[in-house]
């Protein structure tokens, strides 16, 4: 047992020591490049409502953070409310959405670049907390939408969408069977449901309490050493000390399981 917690104990110093080193992750506080993000984050003062969790870092201004909340917005004249009014239970959960889409610098691990008119990057496959996903379908689960993709396939005749031609208002349950079709279909796969909890320092919550701290950036951290180390095993060369990473942190990321188990 003794030498068990040397070694737990050997290994969180390495991983201290790791993280004392200055970092360039460059997919760390980074901000993507899409219509109305800004091009680095920072403290914004006066983030709206539920968009308040990252005014000390965020990559939205104030005025995105309000229009966020409003049923027609500016920002995409997008229309919830496209079968009937949508539930305000339901509706903050999209709102809460929109805010970590605009908002985070905590999803670098997942930016993907696109080819589109409105922007040059998008999120793809978040870890989204399995909570999240539950507690979105759960509250939305009796709402209407006549589409699975809400991404495209849209009649934007008036400026607006509407429900394409021929196509019915169903309740979500119908559309979305599980949390997980929810979370995955509606955004193009723009998150992936996670199996982990909230706290678990390996999914991404759309929901946290400012006054705790951004569990996301953590999460960030994990995922952007794993997509790096990972790449620099397939290169099968090891990341360079002074350039975007050091080496250092992918072996006590392979061995930090070890050292959490032996404790």
């Amino acid at each position: 047992l003794a030498m068990g917690m040397a070694v737990a104990l050997a290994l969180l110093v390495l991983l201290a020591a790791a993280a004392a080193v200055p970092e360039k992750n460059p997919l760390l506080n980074i901000c993507m490049d899409a219509k109305h993000h800004k091009h680095t984050p920072g403290p914004e003062g006066k983030l709206h409502d539920q968009c308040s969790p990252w005014k000390d870092n965020a990559c939205c201004t104030a005025n995105t953070s309000s229009e966020a909340h409003k049923d027609q917005s500016n920002l995409y004249n997008f229309n919830w409310n496209h079968c009937g009014v949508m539930p305000p239970k339901c509706k903050r959960h999209f709102i809460q959405d929109t805010c970590l889409y605009e908002c985070s610098p905590n999803l670098g691990p997942w930016i993907d670049q696109v080819d589109s008119s409105w922007r040059r990057e998008r999120i793809l496959h978040v870890p989204l907390c399995k909570e999240d996903c539950e507690e979105w379908w759960k509250d939305c689960k009796d709402a209407l939408t006549c589409k699975e993709n809400w991404h495209k396939g849209w009649n934007w005749a008036t400026g607006t969408n509407r429900c394409p031609w021929g196509s019915m208002c169903r309740p979500f349950s119908k559309v979305f069977p599980r949390p997980k079709d929810l979370c995955e279909k509606i955004w193009s796969n723009s998150y992936k449901y996670s199996p982990e909890r909230r706290g678990s320092g390996r999914c991404i919550q759309m929901w946290f309490d400012p006054a705790q701290g951004n569990p996301n950036v953590a999460v960030a951290r994990y995922y952007s050493w794993k997509k790096i180390c990972s790449r620099a095993q397939v290169e099968n060369v090891a990341p360079e000390r002074d350039q975007a990473v050091q080496a250092l942190p992918c072996s006590v990321l392979a061995l930090l399981p070890l050292a959490l188990v032996l404790l």
